[in-house]
């Protein structure tokens, strides 16, 4: 077991240097989808603590914006243009039935072992062994960020408290944080498309054949995508005119891609995906079965595809965890798709949304607060060979 290192080099003993003066450290790790394009080798340097303060980032006015702006747009748009009877929305709430309140809160958060402990399997693919406990804080955390900054940026804040923490590769990690992803929308596709078959089995709506349609288009494109990438991504990269030490970074992240999900590992992957995000639908369908609205028939086919789709629309990168946009989506689905009245569909989103969204900000808070892995502390992991090694590379 390799113990707590220098969280400044992952390959350096305790006690080496800093970088020489004058070298250019990264403005924040929260930032690093824009270093990922602008200078792929500074994703290895050196980040000090003050770099990985989420304060810091809440203190940037576009974040402030993108916390604040969200919510006040779409109490105006439910208040105003839909007039959405408030009084009545809370008059629903507080009648609810809490067991299935209760069972809606226990079933999502079941899903973050599940999902600490797939990213664990995929590390394990990767080359770097960690604890379920472990992997399951750092993915909470990530979660965390995401409910406060946009566009996703957890993710790429987990993959840099993974490297904080264990002599790890920061590229090879975000390898397996975007194959991770990309089994999440291949799912959610599946189950999406399988549930909104089931639930319209007299016939597909118009309004919903769109995002049948972008369903099976978002499937081909993922596909398409990984080909290209396994087998041509590592020659087009060599014969550009780019510096040796990004053809390396491409290696290291193409390694957490394939290494992680090897072929005798694939099956139990995406059946383990499958159960997570079965976690997202019963949890809405507790939410509307708390809520015991009389003219509300959502079967579980009917939650599971109004899950998937506002999951989808998280991908917005908009507003942190696509507040806003999530919400009207939830509700357009309902009332379009389903004939829920607006009144009950947007009472269903939004305790559906506070579940998923205000829960994790609330109890997220606490736990990085007091989080030693946050401050880089150190965690136990074992490093080995990847499983898959780039295509393309030299044989040694």
């Amino acid at each position: 077991m390799t113990q707590p290192r220098d969280p400044r080099d992952p390959t350096a003993p305790a006690g080496d240097p800093a970088p020489a003066p004058g070298e250019e450290p990264l403005e924040s790790p929260l930032r690093l989808e824009e270093e990922l394009f602008e200078s792929p080798a500074q994703l290895e340097r050196e980040v000090t603590a003050e770099q990985v303060s989420l304060a810091r980032r809440l203190r940037q006015p576009r974040t402030i914006i993108s916390l604040v702006l969200p919510p006040i747009l779409l109490v105006l748009i439910f208040r105003v243009v839909l007039s959405v009877d408030f009084a009545e929305l809370f008059q629903a709430v507080l009648a609810a039935n809490p067991v299935y309140l209760l069972a809606a809160v226990a079933v999502y958060y079941l899903g973050f072992p599940l999902r600490g402990y797939r990213w664990v399997l995929l590390l394990r693919g990767a080359g770097s062994r960690i604890r379920l406990v472990d992997g399951t804080h750092i993915l909470f955390l990530s979660w965390f960020v995401n409910c406060l900054v946009p566009a996703k940026l957890g993710d790429v804040y987990r993959a840099y408290l993974l490297k904080e923490n264990a002599p790890v590769s920061l590229s090879r990690t975000f390898g397996t944080v975007f194959i991770e992803r990309i089994l999440d929308l291949f799912v959610i596709a599946i189950l999406g498309l399988a549930a909104g078959f089931w639930s319209f089995r007299s016939g597909l709506p118009p309004s919903m054949q769109f995002v049948v349609a972008l369903g099976v288009g978002v499937m081909i494109a993922l596909a398409l995508g990984l080909l290209m990438m396994r087998s041509y991504g590592r020659r087009i990269l060599a014969r550009l005119p780019v510096p040796a030490r990004v053809v390396e970074l491409y290696d290291r992240f193409e390694e957490g891609v394939f290494g992680s999900i090897g072929v005798r590992a694939l099956p139990g992957l995406l059946v383990l995906t499958v159960i997570i995000w079965m976690t997202e639908a019963l949890r809405l369908y507790f939410v509307v079965q708390a809520l015991g609205f009389p003219d509300v028939q959502l079967g579980l086919s009917g939650a599971a595809f109004v899950a998937l789709v506002g999951s989808l629309l998280t991908a917005v990168p908009l507003s942190p965890a696509g507040i806003g946009v999530v919400e009207l989506g939830i509700v357009g689905v309902l009332t379009a798709a389903y004939g829920i009245p607006l009144q009950e569909a947007t009472t269903i989103a939004l305790v559906d949304r506070a579940i998923s969204v205000f829960s994790i900000i609330v109890l997220g808070a606490v736990v990085y607060a007091v989080s030693p892995v946050r401050r880089g502390r150190g965690i136990p992991c074992e490093e080995t060979a990847p499983a898959v090694a780039p295509a393309g590379t030299p044989a040694t």
